[in-house]
C-alpha cells in the first residue's frame, strides 16, 4: 500500500482558500472512490471533496472552521492496490469541482418507537447474545464503516452533541434521520440543570461566521441612510386575493412579496441608481439594466441570500414561483453557486413577525435594501371620515455615497404609490 494525499481543489472563479465546513470521515475509516470525504465552503456554497482512490483514512488537515489554501495538503489515504500514487502528480493539473447541492433527506420512515441499540460487543454476533430485548430496526453499522446522514442531520446532532456513530440509522441503507434523533433525544433526555453559572462557548464557523464577516464588512465601508415610509396595502392585497382565486391548479398561491419585488423593479424609472454595484476598491460604480434581487431569507444555519435573476422579464406568478423555490432551496441547503451570487438590490422580509419598522443593512457591495415590515389595520383618514385600512411600514437603506437623500425619497415614494396602485405595476 501507499499513501496518497489529498489536496484542496482548485473550485474557480478566483477562489484562494476554502473553509473546512464538515469532515465527512474520521481517521481510520475505509472509504471507497468517489465517497465524499469533506465538505469545504466557499461564498455560501458548499462543495464535497471526493475521495480519487479506496484506501484508509490516515490524517486530516485541521477542523471545521479552519480555512486551507488552494493545493494544500487536505487528506491522507493509506491507499489500495499496486497502482496506488504515493502523492498526486505535481504537472496534473486540479480537479475541477462544480458546487454541489447537499442532498435531499429521503422521506423518513413513520416515526414510531424504536427502542435504542445496545453497545455492540467487539467479537460477539448479534445474534450470539444471551438477552432477548427488542432490536432496533435501523442497520447496524460494521467497525470502520461510514455513518451515511443529510447534511442538515449532521449539523443539527452537532448542535444537540450527539455522536452519529452511535445512533442506529431507520433511513434507505442504514441512513440516520432526524427521526433517529427524536428518537435518541427521547431516550436520553438532558440532564437537569443546576446552579446558575453554566456557560455555553460556541466556535463561530462556516455559514454564520461567512455571515458575520459580510455584516462587518458592510458597516465598515457603508455610510447608510434609513427612510421609512407608510403605505395602504389594502388594494394590492385585495388585487392578490383575486388573482389567487382565479389562478389555474398549477399554480402556488402568491404572498405580498412578489409584488413588492414588482413594484422595487418598477420603481427604479426614477431612480436607476437603486439597481447597482459599487466596487469602492477601483472607485467604480455598475448600474444594471436587468435587475437580480437577492431575496432574504432565513434558514436553520442563518441567514442566506439566494438571488431571483432577470426578474424585470418576470409575470407576477414567475416571480412567486420563482421566490418560493430559492426559498425552499435555501432552507434545504440544496442551492447553487450561481444562485447565491450577482444580487444588485435585495429585498428582505420577516413575515408576520415583523416588527413596525427596521433598518435594514445595506449587502455589500450592492448601494439598497427594501424591508417589508408587518402588516396592521389602522384607521386612515379619507379626506371625510377614517376608514379601515390594511398597511405596512416600508423600510429601504441606501448607501449614502452613492445614492443622495433626493434620490432615495423619490424612489420610495415611487414604490408607495405602485403599491397603493397595483394597477401601476402592469401597465
Amino acid at each position: 500500500m501507499a499513501e496518497r494525499v489529498v489536496k484542496m481543489p482548485d473550485i474557480g472563479e478566483g477562489i484562494t482558500e476554502a473553509e473546512i465546513s464538515e469532515w465527512l470521515v474520521a481517521v481510520g475509516d475505509l472509504v471507497a472512490e468517489d465517497d465524499g470525504l469533506v465538505e469545504v465552503l466557499t461564498d455560501k456554497a458548499t462543495v464535497e471533496i471526493p475521495a480519487s482512490v479506496s484506501g484508509r483514512v490516515t490524517w486530516r488537515a485541521g477542523e471545521p472552521g479552519d480555512r486551507l489554501a488552494v493545493g494544500a495538503p487536505l487528506l491522507k489515504i493509506e491507499a489500495e492496490g499496486d497502482e496506488a500514487l504515493a502523492s498526486e502528480p505535481e504537472s496534473a493539473p486540479e480537479p475541477e469541482y462544480a458546487a454541489k447541492p447537499d442532498a435531499a433527506e429521503p422521506p423518513e420512515p413513520e416515526d414510531t418507537e424504536i427502542p435504542e441499540a445496545e453497545p455492540e460487543r467487539e467479537g460477539a454476533p448479534d445474534d450470539d447474545r444471551g438477552d432477548k430485548r427488542p432490536r432496533p430496526s435501523g442497520r447496524r453499522r460494521g467497525r470502520g464503516e461510514r455513518v451515511l446522514a443529510a447534511p442538515a442531520v449532521r449539523a443539527r446532532a452537532a448542535d444537540l452533541g450527539l455522536d452519529l456513530a452511535e445512533i442506529a440509522g431507520t433511513g434507505p441503507g442504514g441512513r440516520v434521520t432526524h427521526s433517529d434523533l427524536d428518537r435518541r433525544l427521547r431516550a436520553a433526555p438532558m440532564a437537569e440543570r443546576t446552579g446558575t453559572d453554566e456557560i455555553t462557548e460556541t466556535r463561530i464557523i462556516g455559514l454564520r461566521r461567512r455571515i458575520a464577516e459580510q455584516m462587518a464588512l458592510s458597516h465598515a465601508r457603508i455610510v447608510p441612510i434609513t427612510i421609512v415610509e407608510e403605505v395602504d396595502v389594502t388594494e394590492v392585497e385585495r388585487l392578490r386575493a383575486q388573482m389567487n382565486a382565479e389562478r389555474g391548479e398549477d399554480r402556488a398561491k402568491l404572498t405580498l412579496l412578489p409584488f413588492v419585488v414588482r413594484a422595487m423593479i418598477a420603481a427604479r424609472s426614477v431612480a436607476p441608481v437603486v439597481n447597482s454595484r459599487y466596487d469602492d476598491q477601483a472607485g467604480l460604480l455598475r448600474t444594471f439594466e436587468a435587475a437580480h434581487v437577492g431575496i432574504a431569507t432565513q434558514t436553520r444555519k442563518g441567514l442566506t441570500v439566494p438571488v431571483l435573476h432577470n426578474a424585470e422579464g418576470r409575470s407576477i406568478h414567475a416571480l412567486g414561483a420563482e421566490i418560493a423555490r430559492l426559498a425552499a432551496e435555501a432552507r434545504e441547503g440544496t442551492l447553487g453557486r450561481a444562485e447565491m451570487t450577482g444580487a444588485t438590490i435585495t429585498v428582505t422580509s420577516l413575515g408576520p413577525l415583523g416588527a413596525v419598522a427596521t433598518t435594514p443593512i445595506v449587502n455589500h457591495p450592492e448601494v439598497a435594501i427594501v424591508g417589508v415590515n408587518r402588516k396592521r389595520m389602522a384607521p386612515v383618514w379619507d379626506g371625510r371620515a377614517f376608514q379601515p385600512r390594511e398597511v405596512m411600514n416600508v423600510s429601504a437603506s441606501f448607501d449614502h455615497r452613492i445614492v443622495d437623500g433626493w434620490d432615495a425619497a423619490q424612489y420610495i415614494a415611487r414604490l408607495k404609490t405602485m403599491l397603493e396602485t397595483p394597477a401601476l405595476m402592469f401597465a
